[in-house]
């Protein structure tokens, strides 16, 4: 029955809660009369209440079944929305020390290529060369780099790497000493490269094996490392991702950005551990698509993980969470970023129930195998 449900998984199919949303929706029309619902009825004679409470209730029956679907946490039953595979949760009532909340700070190293990446001026992008936006993606690699590797090494803070396979390759003179600042980090695989070379999407289960550990392969020859972890990269994946990664070995990836806590897919590949990576604490998404500087980073990181800790306080029997937060050289790499995001790492330093770790420390203690 995996088999099959592994077989049918489409990437881009509705989730549960989208079907639910759906069912609301045949319910109550989409017309809006200011912050008024307006709703549909062919039958004109009948009484505004029976109207009122036939569509109460069937909001309430939906609603109903969006809780039953997608939970708070993930029942023992539930299914991934992306991949049909049952997903299960990975109960962890505390972390070492009797911290609640895991933050791990994910580096993406990264190989883009001439004429390809992130633009920091749009409108320049049609002129030839582009020297703005060449120099803002040169300076990420020469300077943005080595001062993150610098950074975490003076704060004795855990880092961990996700690091494109032709990085180390390309670019001897920042790898060896980014390595040299931070020997322990965790190298987690993040494809070929980030621009020409990326998952190839629709073309099979074997072609992304291929790819898969095509990439291991390359990562362990130029670092030693054979890596156990994966994002992909320019974080586009799709179902079959789930299942290649776990057929090549893979143990955890951090392609999960739904969740507050360790969750584990289970398929005839193998099992593989989501670390949440959530989508709204990655810096260069909210630096380049809404233009946030890295002071408002540095607030939305600490609010972040300031109301994890609120909230286990609040109620220490719930599950520990975790966080793993990208961050790239073009953000936390100039000297206002590294400034910001010292500031960070020094508060969080400072809070009882934070636990700054590396993503392979904190399946340690959640008693896996990394």
């Amino acid at each position: 029955m995996v088999s099959a449900l592994v077989t049918t998984a489409r990437y881009d199919r509705p989730s549960p809660a989208a079907q639910t949303e759906a069912m609301v929706v045949s319910v109550v029309s989409r017309g809006h009369r200011g912050n008024r619902i307006v709703r549909r009825t062919t039958r004109e004679s009948e009484s505004r209440r029976d109207r009122k409470g036939f569509a109460a209730a069937n909001i309430l029956l939906a609603l109903m079944g969006l809780l039953v679907l997608v939970g708070p946490a993930f029942g023992q039953n539930a299914r991934d929305w992306v991949t049909g595979l049952p997903r299960e949760p990975i109960h962890v009532n505390v972390w070492p020390e009797g911290k609640k909340v895991a933050v791990c700070f994910v580096l993406y190293v990264e190989v883009w290529g001439y004429g390809h990446g992130p633009n920091f001026r749009p409108d320049m992008v049609a002129r030839d060369p582009d020297v703005v936006d060449e120099s803002f993606r040169q300076y990420a690699i020469e300077w943005g780099i080595p001062r993150v590797g610098r950074l975490f090494k003076e704060q004795g803070v855990p880092l961990s790497i996700a690091l494109n396979a032709l990085f180390p390759e390309q670019h001897p003179d920042v790898w060896k000493p980014l390595r040299a600042s931070v020997p322990n980090a965790p190298i987690v695989a993040h494809g070929i490269n980030n621009s020409t070379e990326l998952l190839p999407l629709g073309r099979g289960l074997d072609a992304q094996r291929d790819y898969v550990r095509r990439t291991l392969d390359l990562i362990q020859k130029s670092t030693g490392v054979r890596s156990r972890g994966w994002s992909s990269p320019s974080v586009y994946p799709n179902a079959d991702t789930f299942r290649a990664t776990a057929a090549e070995g893979i143990g955890y990836s951090l392609d999960g950005m739904d969740s507050d806590v360790l969750s584990r897919l289970v398929g005839e590949a193998g099992r593989l551990v989501l670390i949440p990576y959530p989508a709204v604490t990655v810096d260069m998404g909210q630096y380049l698509s809404r233009l946030k500087e890295p002071g408002d980073l540095e607030r939305l990181w600490i609010d972040y993980v300031t109301e994890l800790a609120r909230e286990a306080e609040a109620d220490p029997s719930r599950d520990a969470t975790i966080v793993a937060i990208g961050i790239h050289p073009f953000v936390v790499g100039t000297p206002a970023g590294a400034a910001a995001l010292r500031r960070v790492l020094e508060n969080f330093k400072k809070q009882k129930l934070v636990w700054l770790t590396d993503v392979e420390a904190v399946l340690t203690a959640a008693g896996l195998k990394p």
